[in-house]
């Protein structure tokens, strides 16, 4: 078959919330709103992600494992638990609940099966998620999505105030195990650790909170594994895609989904548009970020105070991602939103937009830069860096995103994955350059 058609982009226009850009002849103009957040997310998420590239995983969840918890170590993990951890995968999750509505409304408005154009997607993106998490980096999100994304297509036609309930509903059911876990495990805790403990019943404790939190010591296997050759790191790198996807993956689905059934319930009011008055935007956004931030505080101070024990996290993490995670992160969106249509600093708006339109290439090609930096097959950074001197890996990739994006789609229609992705779910090749 012949490739699809697509026209030259028209003149970029950042302020009404709408961008026309390189589509299918007869495709609505892009959602310059929807691209920036996206924009916006993809480049957030490496602010997390940076600590699993760059150092053995644990210390994703406590700092004393590896990389520094003291001086600008522990404000880098305090500011990016409180700013940054949760709300940028959840701005990229709702934004692809989102994404989801945008392309079945699309499908159906030009004719073809809504369903069929999903299902395609989701088992392409599955397909190229497996292949990252097992040949890139074991820390793939694109899998669950697709998963995820496969289940929160049946409530594609249901009206946002539904898509409202279900998000909450799953999110107080998260909740309530977090509450429910900490419960049972400071039990088993106190009566592990009494005075008159039974010997057995300490080496069940110890085995079983180890299984939570690997002994500072485990830190070194990593290090021999990533800072080796290929067929070490890839060793490696198949035993944690194989963990991830059989024992972390199921436990992230409830709030996937619940973020999934939020962005879809967002985008059917139009916020994601950019359709609300810009003083509901502000609203929201002081909203969320005078209500949060306070009550992140005392979560820092009750984590530091047990020293990152895994019993703790079992409920701080139910109450950070289920009651302030949502807030912040629509109060994220709504800043972005607003900055779009300000018309200030026009060129990063431009950059930032065109970044998220290829959320997929960056997303993928991050991964690809911090393992080719970071493993000992690449420059071998793997474990020489504090937590806070990571940050400038990550000024760097935010760079080479912004830089690289804009000039990309001035002169093709797609960035490569997405080239590739729409292709192979279209079943035909695409046009990938502008006539």
């Amino acid at each position: 078959m012949r490739p699809a058609r697509v026209s030259r982009p028209a003149r970029t226009t950042i302020g009404a919330g709408l961008i026309a850009t390189a589509s299918p002849a007869g495709a609505s103009p892009r959602l310059a709103t929807v691209d920036a957040v996206r924009g916006a997310a993809v480049m957030g998420i490496l602010l997390l992600n940076i600590i699993a590239f760059a150092m053995p995983g644990y210390a994703y969840v406590d700092p004393q494992y590896y990389g520094g918890a003291t001086g600008a170590n522990f404000f880098a993990w305090a500011g990016a638990y409180i700013l940054a951890d949760g709300k940028m995968r959840g701005l990229f999750t709702m934004l692809f609940g989102a994404s989801m509505l945008l392309v079945a409304d699309r499908a159906l408005a030009g004719g073809e099966h809504p369903a069929r154009v999903h299902y395609a997607r989701m088992g392409w993106l599955l397909v190229i998620g497996m292949l990252h998490a097992w040949l890139v980096w074991a820390g793939d999100i694109l899998v669950l999505y697709a998963l995820c994304g496969a289940v929160a297509f049946l409530a594609w036609r249901l009206p946002a105030r539904t898509l409202f309930a279900i998000a909450v509903a799953l999110f107080a059911a998260k909740l309530a195990v977090g509450a429910l876990q900490y419960d049972a495990a400071a039990r088993y805790e106190a009566a592990a650790t009494a005075p008159a403990a039974d010997p057995a019943l300490r080496a069940r404790w110890q085995a079983y909170r180890d299984s939570m939190a690997p002994p500072p010591a485990t830190a070194a296997e990593d290090l021999a594994a990533y800072r080796g050759g290929w067929a070490s790191v890839q060793a490696a790198r198949g035993d944690t895609a194989r963990d991830y996807q059989q024992r972390i993956l199921p436990l992230a689905v409830p709030d996937t989904l619940a973020l999934l059934a939020l962005g879809m319930a967002l985008f059917r009011t139009g916020f994601f548009s950019g359709t609300w008055a810009r003083r509901r935007y502000r609203q929201v956004a002081l909203a969320g970020y005078l209500i949060c931030i306070p009550l992140y505080l005392p979560l820092v101070v009750w984590i530091t105070g047990t020293a990152f024990s895994p019993v703790t996290l079992l409920m701080t993490e139910a109450l950070h991602l289920t009651l302030l995670r949502p807030l912040l992160t629509v109060a994220d969106a709504a800043l972005v939103i607003l900055f779009v249509q300000s018309g200030r600093a026009r060129w990063l708006a431009e950059r930032l937009t065109a970044a998220g339109r290829m959320a997929f290439s960056n997303y993928i090609g991050t991964s690809l830069v911090c393992t080719l930096f970071f493993y000992g097959y690449g420059l071998g950074w793997y474990g020489w860096l504090e937590r806070w001197q990571c940050y400038g890996v990550v000024a760097g990739v935010w760079l080479l995103i912004l830089l690289w994006s804009k000039p990309w789609l001035d002169r093709f229609a797609y960035g490569p994955l997405e080239w590739l992705w729409r292709s192979l779910a279209r079943g035909r090749l695409q046009r990938f350059r502008h006539n």
